[in-house]
């Protein structure tokens, strides 16, 4: 395939991107490269990259991230009184991806490596599965940052490029490497730096393997901040992003964002309305997210901030349905686990005469928010369960 070729600017010349990184502080000596100009290359892989990006970010549709470690995984199965083996995360991840119809809702799906190799009960491979419903599969990944305050960061950077070339050959786009920011915590300068270095090398080294990369520094709900505390570290933190995936010569068309929702802390004595999460999420990302970015597949739930983060699966389904109540210059969409998740299992309880009924769980909820997507949500109908909140502090997976 003929690689395609994009005119970037430095960072000191685009309207996005701050004039300096975020940890270099005002007053310092250092200086940027005045009106430096390259050139991006994304290799043979740059069509298909995009048009992979294109597909994840259309219309009505979004991400159902079953990317959960098999600890995580565990726990869930735990729940409702399942133990935490093999068979029984085939038989839930199974149950989630032969859905009839989820493709009309779900455009792209985040594997655990363990999912990626993984075969349903009739040796069909679940990838295949995806793409029979023109599902994209993806892949993720995420280990602790030494040396922060119990932050995180995306897995290693030694040896990714012949891992990402694996994926690729075993039917994964695109991928999902994320770091955690906690504000309570600082955030720590360390993070914040190496979220950004380390996301954007990744982003490069995923490109030039052909994976639409996902970044995604999550900002964690944890804290008692207000809102305007969560705004002001989010901008910080995508400043930072954006000013290393520029001097990583990525190219953003093909790329994808997953930003947490701005909210208040998760403790804060007041809750924000869905229009006033939908008017700082917005700001947020238009201040510091270039038009070119095709998608931005926002967590919906506390573990899955734009991912989801921990709003209830209602609350986060009207959020993403306030924030498309005007054009945005990007496709902004889901990504979701818990937040599309928590009903099947309840409804499914590992019974086989469940799964069925489970399915139709999530087809409900991936519809709900499908016309969030689409600005056509209506809360009305909805059940109980929907209205609880899920967060959990200190959530990892």
């Amino acid at each position: 395939m003929a690689s395609a070729s994009f005119v970037k600017l430095n960072a000191s010349s685009s309207p996005w991107i701050g004039q300096r990184s975020f940890n270099q502080r005002s007053g310092s000596s250092s200086r940027l490269p005045a009106q430096r100009v390259s050139v991006i290359r994304a290799g043979s892989y740059s069509e298909e990259l995009i048009k992979t990006a294109k597909t994840i970010a259309s219309p009505g549709r979004g991400i159902l991230a079953i990317d959960e470690s098999n600890a995580t995984c565990g726990k869930r199965l735990a729940s409702i009184g399942l133990d935490n083996t093999e068979a029984n995360r085939q038989a839930y991840r199974q149950l989630l991806l032969t859905t009839p119809g989820l493709g009309q809702y779900i455009s792209g799906s985040i594997l655990f490596e363990e999912t990626l190799y993984q075969s349903t009960t009739d040796g069909k491979k679940m990838v295949d599965c995806l793409r029979e419903q023109n599902i994209v599969p993806g892949i993720k990944g995420l280990v602790p940052l030494p040396g922060s305050n119990n932050e995180s960061w995306c897995q290693g950077l030694d040896g990714l490029a012949s891992r990402t070339a694996e994926y690729y050959s075993q039917g994964a786009r695109f991928a999902k490497w994320r770091t955690v920011v906690s504000i309570p915590c600082g955030p720590s300068a360390l993070a914040v730096k190496e979220a950004a270095w380390g996301l954007a090398r990744y982003a490069a080294i995923s490109q030039d393997n052909g994976l639409v990369p996902i970044v995604e520094p999550e900002i964690l709900l944890d804290g008692d901040h207000p809102i305007e505390r969560t705004l002001e570290v989010a901008e910080r933190v995508w400043a930072e992003v954006f000013y290393y995936l520029a001097e990583n010569n990525v190219m953003f068309e093909g790329i994808l964002l997953k930003p947490s929702m701005v909210t208040p802390g998760a403790d804060h004595k007041e809750k924000a309305s869905p229009e006033t999460v939908a008017k700082y999420t917005l700001t947020m990302l238009k201040r510091r997210v270039p038009p070119s970015v095709p998608g931005i597949m926002v967590r919906i739930l506390y573990l899955d901030s734009f991912l989801s983060g921990g709003q209830s699966e209602m609350e986060a389904t009207l959020n993403l349905h306030a924030m498309n109540q005007s054009p945005n210059p990007w496709h902004v969409s889901f990504s979701y686990a818990r937040a599309l998740q928590n009903s099947v299992l309840k409804t499914w309880q590992g019974r086989p005469e469940n799964a069925e009924a489970g399915q139709m769980a999530l087809l409900a909820r991936a519809k709900a928010n499908s016309l969030a997507q689409l600005g056509k949500y209506s809360a009305e109908g909805e059940s109980e369960d929907a209205k609880k909140g899920m967060f959990v502090k200190g959530y990892t997976y």
